[in-house]
Order: C-alpha cells, then structure tokens, then sequence
C-alpha cells in the first residue's frame, strides 16, 4: 500500500529531473553561443542562471519538509537526502554553463581560434553522462550509475588534449593567448560538468543499494583489494 504522500515524493522527484534538464540546455545553449559567436544567445544563458537557482532552493525547502513532517523511512530518507546533494551538483552545473557563455560572449568580438572541434565533443559526452546519471534517480538502476562514472575519464582525457593542443598553438601564436586561455577554462568548465554528472551517479548507486561508493575501488572499475586476514 502507497503512503498518502507518496505524491509529494514524485514532486520532489520531478522538480530534481526539471532542474537537470534545465541545467543541460543551459550548456548546451552555452556551447552553441561559442561555436556560433552568438553574443545573443550567451546572454541569455547568463540571464537564465536564476531560474536553477530557484530551483535549487525550492528542492532543500521541499527536502526539508517532508522530512520534518513525514517521519520519513529508510528509502524515503535515502531518496531524500539524494536528491538535495544531486540538487547542489546541477546548481553548480549551471554555474559552469554560464561561465562558459560569458566566455564565449568576449571571445565572439574576438578572431576566431579553430580549435573547438574537441569542446563540444566534451560536451556532449559530460551531458550524456549527466543525463544517465538523472535517468538513474528514476530508475535507481546501480549498474547504470556506475557506468556513468566510469566514463569521467573520457572527459579528463579530452580536457587534457584540448589543454596539450592549446598550449602548443600559444607558443606558435603568441598574439592568441588571451583567446586561447579563454578555450582553455572552458574546457575545465565542461570537464567539472562532467565531474558533477560523477558525484551524482556516486549518488543514485548510495539510493539503489545504500553503498556509498565514493573515493572506493567500485567507483573506478577497480577490483577492491581483499583482507585476507580479517581481525578476529
């Protein structure tokens, strides 16, 4: 049998997959006015950074809520608790893609540097990953999680291209430094999107199974190194 507020859960539950979604068209929007040198769309991104802040609040006040008032069990209280932390990681997404769309307002009254091509393919997978990682509060589906957090290192890695390509075009162009350290906290903005899609992932594998994964061999794909003395 349903408790009667199990539809306050669902609203919670709703409000946290809005603000994700909300977070991933702000950078989606946000790379697009890079690569287009679109100074209309970056700015409003910039404006639209509100309205995830709202959200953000609205999620701890309903959080809070319930869990003065319901006496919630262990479930509840997991799912709870989850969904404030998921909360702050898509507040500071959007954080991010607003960073990257101020960036990319300055950098469209500039030459252009045709080295973007590797941004946005980090951007799409930092989204992808975020997207699953989302998909798993409705799904509390664990191996999905940690298939999204073993995916962090394709973003590294491109981080660290796009870092390596850029550094190289500055020694041979002196006059593009500016521009190209720009490109390059972008990049770090996507990569610490992709990060956020991490802790949240970390996150929905703690609501499916109550294992907190963090810092663990799990959480990297690791084999975990057994005792294989165990204390008597």
């Amino acid at each position: 049998m349903k408790r009667f507020f199990d539809a306050e859960l669902e609203n919670f539950r709703g409000n946290l997959l809005q603000m994700g979604e909300r977070s991933i068209e702000q950078t989606r929007l946000a790379m697009r006015a890079l690569t287009e040198s679109d100074i209309t769309l970056a700015d409003k991104v910039i404006a639209a950074d509100d309205e995830i802040d709202k959200l953000e609040v609205k999620i701890d006040e309903e959080a809070i809520r319930y869990m003065t008032l319901r006496g919630p069990v262990a479930s509840e209280l997991r799912l709870v608790v989850v969904g404030m932390k998921a909360s702050h990681d898509l507040e500071r997404v959007g954080d991010e893609a607003t960073s990257i769309a101020r960036r990319a307002r300055k950098l469209a009254i500039e030459p252009r540097i045709e080295l973007y091509a590797d941004l946005p393919r980090m951007t799409n997978i930092a989204l992808e990953m975020l997207r699953s990682a989302l998909d798993c509060f409705v799904q509390e589906d664990e191996q999905k999680a940690l298939a999204v957090i073993r995916r962090d290192s394709e973003v590294d890695n491109l981080n660290r291209l796009v870092y390596r390509r850029l550094t190289s075009y500055m020694l041979e162009k002196p006059d593009t430094i500016a521009r190209a350290l720009e490109l390059m906290f972008i990049s770090k903005s996507v990569e610490r999107i992709a990060d956020h899609a991490t802790n949240i992932a970390e996150e929905m594998v703690f609501l499916a199974g109550g294992q907190d994964i963090r810092h663990s061999h799990l959480a990297k794909g690791e084999t975990p190194i057994l005792d294989t003395n165990p204390p008597m």
